[in-house]
């Protein structure tokens, strides 16, 4: 498992200059470790009182604080098993207070689950994330 994540990880850094802030490198890690089932390194990035919005799916529902937030995780890793993943699309948009992530992500394991995900940081944290479960999303659409 860890070698999954590793080597999507890699293949995610390699995608170049297009993405090349830090936070959106984050980002990609994070896609990277969710799809690794790396519920550790998902863990690592939230701040205090965190909010995850999962919207559809057997996991839908929102999850407030580190306990509840890291049981979905384990969950979903646990239905999809390593999954390769796949980003569509990525935009980050950024202003002294925070930085907001809008990302299109495809994770491809057990089953095939299709994702519009928003993060939102605040002082280097993630502080907010609404996972929209999306079957119909595609590279093209914004």
């Amino acid at each position: 498992m860890k070698r999954a994540t590793f080597s999507a990880l890699l293949a995610f850094l390699s995608i170049g200059s297009a993405f090349a802030s830090p936070v959106s490198d984050a980002a990609k890690v994070r896609f990277a470790a969710i799809g690794g089932g790396d519920t550790a390194v998902v863990m690592h990035s939230y701040g205090e009182n965190a909010q995850l919005t999962w919207v559809g799916g057997p996991l839908d529902g929102v999850y407030a604080g580190a306990d509840a937030i890291r049981t979905t995780w384990k969950k979903f890793g646990k239905a999809v098993g390593p999954a390769r993943v796949t980003v569509l699309a990525l935009e980050e948009s950024a202003n002294p207070k925070g930085t907001t992530i809008v990302a299109k992500v495809q994770f491809d394991g057990k089953a095939q689950v299709k994702v519009r995900y928003v993060l939102t940081y605040r002082d280097g944290k993630l502080v907010s994330e609404t996972w929209q479960i999306d079957p119909k999303l595609t590279a093209t659409a914004t």
